[in-house]
């Protein structure tokens, strides 16, 4: 009897440590998350510095930082139409302290590599997207075509003889480009460079003479008169832009081609801090003097979204460049 009770005591306090051990469990995950984030968080981006998705960086880390009370220092990993930072991102700890930022490239990546060294859904949280944004097909402002009509029959008349310089190989400036070449039916070989400022240089230097930028760096060199858009990407004009006119008034029906961009984590980030980073996200967006910080500095709108909406675009792009790809028979990479 006396053994009966000595092992029912032990089961008693065997009970006992596993009710504090497990209840101690389940307080502690909430409460790390409650925590979140308790140091600086890195946002890393895959385009040069100065470029729109450095400056979109350090607009939407300077509003998470006062949201989240924590530091967000940006860090930009150039190359390979952003595929370098969102490998690193990829390979980083799932905690919360490491997110990306990535523009319309991420999709298109799909389309136009062979590999990657991750998937551009499946191995991510996404948090949300920020703004959408056109893009600007330009010239030195002494090259014989004045509209984009002039251009397209410069390049009918010399199939292959043109070139164009975007920020890289499977940037959404690249496919820009050969979406161009595509519907108007001609041949203007792509040049890559590493960012728009490289790109810009090599036209105001002669090394090509049209590329495909964003508006927030080409502006300040279009209004001093040094380039001139031809047109912009998008079917409305850009409010950076209100004089340069769309692909579509140039008489290329159908042509539409806007980026974005929007947050990101490494797989596996607990849901619970998703939650707060996409929260935070959204209500940074709603503060109307950083609204218009962000759509200044791309002539965009601002979008923000769940993350269920943003991983549902990023499927959806895929499958649209993955058709221009084939259609313009890009080689993939």
């Amino acid at each position: 009897m006396r053994g009966m009770k000595r092992l029912a005591a032990a089961f008693f306090l065997l009970g006992v440590f596993l009710g504090v051990f497990l209840g101690g469990c389940l307080v502690t995950g909430p409460a790390w998350a409650d925590n979140y984030p308790s140091r600086p968080i890195r946002l890393l981006h895959g385009f040069a510095a100065g470029g729109a998705a450095d400056t979109l960086s350090r607009i939407i880390a300077d509003g998470l930082s006062k949201k989240l009370g924590q530091p967000i220092i940006v860090e930009a990993k150039p190359g390979a139409g952003g595929n370098i930072a969102a490998d690193a991102v990829a390979k980083a700890a799932p905690d919360g302290y490491t997110l990306g930022l990535v523009t319309g490239a991420h999709a298109i990546s799909a389309a136009t590599y062979k590999s990657l060294a991750y998937q551009p859904a499946e191995s991510f949280e996404m948090i949300s997207t920020l703004v959408y944004y056109a893009l600007v097909i330009a010239v030195r402002s002494d090259y014989p075509a004045k509209s984009l009509g002039e251009l397209i029959a410069l390049a009918k008349a010399k199939p292959g003889s043109l070139s164009f310089g975007s920020v890289g190989f499977g940037s959404t400036h690249h496919l820009a480009g050969e979406l161009l070449n595509a519907t108007a039916g001609i041949e203007i070989v792509h040049v890559p460079y590493r960012g728009d400022s490289q790109s810009v240089t090599a036209l105001l230097g002669g090394d090509v003479p049209v590329i495909v930028g964003t508006p927030v760096l080409l502006a300040p060199q279009i209004q001093s008169g040094a380039i001139r858009g031809l047109a912009v990407t998008s079917p409305t004009r850009t409010a950076l832009l209100p004089d340069v006119p769309t692909v579509q008034e140039a008489g290329i029906k159908g042509y539409d081609v806007r980026t974005w961009a929007g947050l990101l984590a490494p797989k596996g980030t607990p849901p619970a801090i998703i939650a707060a980073l996409n929260a935070a996200t959204l209500e940074a967006l709603g503060d109307p003097e950083l609204r218009q910080r962000l759509e200044t500095a791309v002539g965009g709108e601002v979008r923000g979204s769940s993350p269920e909406e943003m991983k549902k675009l990023i499927g959806t792009e895929i499958a649209k460049w993955t058709g221009v790809v084939e259609r313009a028979k890009i080689p993939k990479i």
